[in-house]
């Protein structure tokens, strides 16, 4: 029985999306999924609006991070783009010259939606754990909910859910508070 070989997505097939589709390559395989949805816009925005200020200029908390929407991480084979990722400066002092980035983030959020979540829980969060990112939230615009996640010895540990308007003082990002029901339209 003859199987013919499944080619691999490259960057160029990426390159090639319609600007309304945003595309990572998983295992090889091309994944898409369009733009997000406003619900899911204003939650991304707002948390990265509670986060800038008091961990990436340090003004009402401690600072030391790079925090940023939609950024194109490398990883290994892998071409993923989570809705925010941030990193500690003390392990990238400065930004890279390149569109995108090849150090494993010390903190992923991944924004859910109906055409991202199955994506999200069961195929990234194993390449963000093989990769050590330490942190990692899930939000869920439709469910009202926040699950927080540490990595400990390669598994994801699941920390906290909040929902409704819990307040939000979880790691990494627990020198500062605001409520969960800010994220939401």
């Amino acid at each position: 029985m003859s199987q013919t070989a499944k080619r691999k997505a490259t960057y160029e097939d990426l390159l090639a999306l319609a600007e309304n589709q945003v595309g990572e390559i998983i295992h090889g395989s091309l994944h898409t999924h369009p733009r997000p949805a406003p619900r899911h816009a204003v939650a991304y925005s707002a948390l990265g609006g509670h986060l800038w200020n008091p961990y990436g200029r340090g003004s009402g908390g401690p600072g030391g991070w790079w925090i940023l929407d939609e950024p194109e991480l490398h990883l290994g084979e892998e071409i993923l783009v989570p809705d925010l990722a941030g990193w500690r400066r003390e392990r990238m002092p400065e930004l890279p010259d390149t569109a995108w980035f090849e150090l494993a983030p010390d903190w992923v959020c991944e924004i859910l939606s109906p055409a991202t979540a199955r994506t999200d829980r069961v195929l990234k969060m194993p390449i963000y754990a093989r990769e050590g990112v330490r942190h990692l939230w899930l939000v869920d615009p439709d469910l009202k909910t926040l699950e927080v996640y540490e990595l400990d010895n390669g598994r994801w540990t699941l920390l906290a859910t909040l929902k409704d308007d819990d307040p939000v003082r979880q790691p990494p990002f627990d020198a500062t508070e605001f409520p969960l029901d800010s994220l939401w339209a």
